[in-house]
């Protein structure tokens, strides 16, 4: 990696852990999908204990790396919400914030999202969208069904990467 910062700002160990999940991206994907396909029990439990202990040490306001450089799938509650938190008709927030992706979604029209503060904290946390109160989606039930997205996420998410890479150490 060049000296130069990669992921705008981010702190240097969090750097490390993306920059390993890229290195081993093609590995990661093959593991879970291997995952998906074995089912093991108690994964829903091993991932949230991982969860738990990855982020003891991982501050997201030392990152934002989420908000940085993703856009969160925007539902009609998500965008009342946040209209009403802004004291604007949903007909303009979605004029004045949203575009629709290729997948026929909301998402907002720019990344980073409009709502983050240079301090990396939410102007909008309260009515944040539910994608955003989800992720990174390690904390919650049906793991087998968020594989996909978790690989994704070992990506963007240092705490997913870390994740990942102690999951792999555990035996199956």
């Amino acid at each position: 990696m060049s000296s130069k910062r990669k992921h705008n700002n981010m702190l240097p160990q969090y750097e490390k852990f993306l920059h390993i999940a890229q290195k081993n991206k093609n590995e990661n994907q093959k593991f879970l999908e291997k995952l998906r396909k074995q089912k093991p029990s108690g994964l829903d439990q091993i991932i949230q204990n991982l969860n738990d202990e990855v982020f003891e040490n991982i501050d997201c306001l030392a990152c934002a790396n989420c908000c940085k450089t993703t856009g969160p799938l925007l539902l009609n509650k998500d965008i009342d919400r946040l209209a009403k938190q802004l004291k604007l008709r949903p007909a303009t927030f979605t004029e004045n914030y949203l575009k629709i992706d290729e997948d026929g979604d909301y998402i907002f029209q720019n990344k980073p999202c409009p709502f983050l503060g240079s301090d990396h904290y939410c102007n909008v946390y309260d009515a944040r969208p539910n994608a955003c109160r989800e992720y990174p989606h390690t904390q919650q039930r049906d793991q087998i069904q968020k594989l996909k997205i978790t690989f994704q996420n070992t990506l963007i998410c240092p705490a997913v990467a870390q994740i990942v890479e102690k999951l792999k150490k555990h035996s199956f």
